[in-house]
């Protein structure tokens, strides 16, 4: 039976958490994602999914005539959040839920060793859509992400699940080191330098979730064959940053081709890990400078922007097209994550503030002035279509994106602070 969630518009009505033998009022609330999230049983195994798509008013469950009635995309974010969370507050339900979500995951791996993405309401795998099929996509990166966070999770807790884990992780590496072993080669694309060994030659923001998951796997198993594939994707990125401190886009780094987009762009985040491995100071700086500017600039216009394409004119790049919307969490997470690392690797209090600012955009500082993200009950809302329309749909994407944005929050004390005064401000 579907259960209805009512709408909270207290912004201050904080869940509160139990740590220890203490509790405290927290920011991050589950009970939205745990209403998103389903236990099904194929084969007699118990999985746990995460329906994708939760519609105002009532915030019934709604699939995909398409697609299915749930992803790997949604599981694998929702089941890093749970494991993150379970971590945080030594919550044994988030930790089973994780567990059923990650089994999930390896039931949805082909032969190949990528992932397909959806199921249907009967259960089975949709295999032929095109956006389920099982190749070297974003569902499949994000699964990879998903599990060799997964290994170092339950590696002391469940040695038995953990090699399965492991097992499913050697699958999905050893198919993607042979589907990135062509030479590195830069091509000219108007008037730009482009990579052509990325995923679909120019995805940078494909590469983030790859490099991200390379770091994980390197930690976990100290494979050295694995380094020079993270320093060839991260090169891959820093030749996809343009513009300066005073030049547009003021070092941003482009997510495919020649033309940015407001969701997934977890290449600042990706870089400061391959900085951590590597050592390598280039990708440090290349971190930096976007978060510095380009984020200051995103801030500053209230995330107006939500796609834009770049051209060369005279030599000198300028702003081809750009849309401002839709704007939705997806956005935002990606920079709360980068300028959380930053925070951590240069112990500068200065990155934990600006987490904090880009993370307001949940609480009004948006075109809209709109409130995003409550507290009270989870629910954040799916985008703001224009600066008077506010998408108050609630989907997994956004339920994960904002849960994701508020733990990071809640882990660094000095952004936790910055940003409940921001609220408090309101």
């Amino acid at each position: 039976m579907h259960k209805t969630i009512l709408f909270c518009s207290c912004l201050l009505f904080f869940t509160t958490v139990q740590f220890g033998s203490s509790k405290e009022k927290s920011l991050v609330n589950t009970k939205h994602l745990d209403y998103l999230y389903q236990e099904i049983k194929v084969d007699g195994k118990e999985l746990g999914i995460i329906h994708i798509y939760c519609e105002y008013p009532d915030y019934k469950w709604v699939g995909d005539e398409d697609e299915g009635i749930a992803c790997v995309d949604d599981a694998t974010r929702a089941a890093i959040f749970y494991m993150r969370y379970s971590e945080k507050y030594n919550d044994k339900e988030c930790n089973r839920k994780a567990k059923n979500l990650i089994e999930f995951l390896l039931y949805m791996q082909a032969e190949n060793g990528y992932f397909y993405n959806f199921i249907l309401p009967d259960f089975s795998i949709n295999k032929t859509y095109k956006t389920s099929v099982a190749e070297p996509n974003w569902w499949s990166w994000r699964a990879m992400w998903c599990l060799t966070e997964a290994y170092e999770f339950f590696n002391k807790k469940d040695e038995t699940f953990s090699k399965r884990i492991k097992e499913s992780i050697m699958k999905i590496v050893s198919a993607m080191k042979e589907q990135f072993n062509s030479p590195k080669t830069i091509l000219d694309l108007d008037g730009f330098k482009r990579p052509t060994w990325l995923p679909y030659q120019y995805a940078s923001d494909q590469s983030s979730l790859i490099i991200v998951s390379l770091c994980n796997y390197y930690n976990s198993f100290k494979d050295e064959s694995i380094l020079p594939l993270v320093k060839s994707f991260s090169d891959g990125i820093l030749l996809m940053q343009e513009g300066d401190a005073k030049t547009f886009p003021h070092y941003a780094i482009i997510s495919w081709e020649n033309s940015w987009h407001a969701w997934g762009n977890m290449q600042s985040y990706s870089l400061l890990k391959a900085y951590q491995v590597t050592n390598d100071k280039r990708y440090r700086s290349a971190a930096l400078n976007e978060i510095n500017h380009f984020f200051k600039y995103q801030f500053d216009s209230k995330f107006i922007t939500g796609e834009f394409s770049l051209k060369k004119m005279d030599g000198k790049t300028t702003l081809n097209d750009e849309k401002k919307y839709t704007i939705g969490a997806y956005g935002i997470t990606s920079m709360v994550f980068a300028a959380i690392e930053a925070a951590k690797i240069t112990k500068d209090k200065k990155y934990s503030m600006q987490a904090a600012e880009l993370a307001s955009w949940f609480f009004g500082h948006n075109t809209a002035s709109a409130q995003m993200y409550f507290p009270g009950n989870g629910i954040c809302y799916d985008g703001i279509t224009n600066e008077n329309v506010v998408n108050k749909n609630s989907g997994a994407e956004s339920t994960v994106e904002a849960l994701f944005t508020m733990l990071m929050i809640e882990n660094d004390l000095e952004a936790k602070k910055k940003l409940l005064s921001i609220i408090n401000e309101h």
